[in-house]
């Protein structure tokens, strides 16, 4: 699957982009998930946000979030795929643009996310190690996980 990437700040999102990576978010962490919370949760506006497109079709989204905002480090999240496309490979596509973006955005930087605990071998894969303890948000279990810098 060839996607077209893209990583913009927020004030350059278009209107589409902007309602497609909600709506996206919305179908997987609220819907899928059944996580009850609120997700336009203000740090958007301060985020990139990562998009991976097939002609005019969100697949894969992520926003990053500047050091400072939410952790020392920069923070990955939101990181979603589409149903249909789990189990192609498409996660670790997206993770990987985003280590580009990170290192162009915030080059040596230690990054920081927050993985749903199931998936804390598939980020270990990509350098990022736990540093708490498993704890639950919106009835997931969940584990800080930290990238150490170049």
């Amino acid at each position: 699957m060839a996607l077209v990437w893209s990583c913009k700040a927020f004030d350059a999102l278009s209107a589409a982009e902007l309602y497609q990576s909600l709506q996206l978010r919305s179908e997987v962490f609220v819907l899928e998930q059944q996580c009850v919370y609120l997700d336009p949760d203000g740090l958007d506006l301060q985020a990139w946000h990562l998009m991976g497109r097939d002609d005019d079709r969100l697949l894969a989204y992520l926003r990053l979030l500047p050091p400072g905002l939410k952790a020392d480090e920069p923070v990955i999240g939101r990181v979603v795929t589409t149903p249909a496309a789990r189990g192609s490979g498409l996660g670790r596509q997206l993770l990987s643009q985003a280590l580009v973006e990170c290192e162009k955005l915030w080059p040596g930087r230690a990054l920081f996310l927050s993985a749903q605990a199931h998936l804390q071998s598939f980020y270990g894969g990509l350098g990022f190690v736990p540093v708490s303890g498993q704890y639950v948000e919106d009835g997931i279990a969940h584990v800080d996980m930290r990238r150490p810098g170049t």
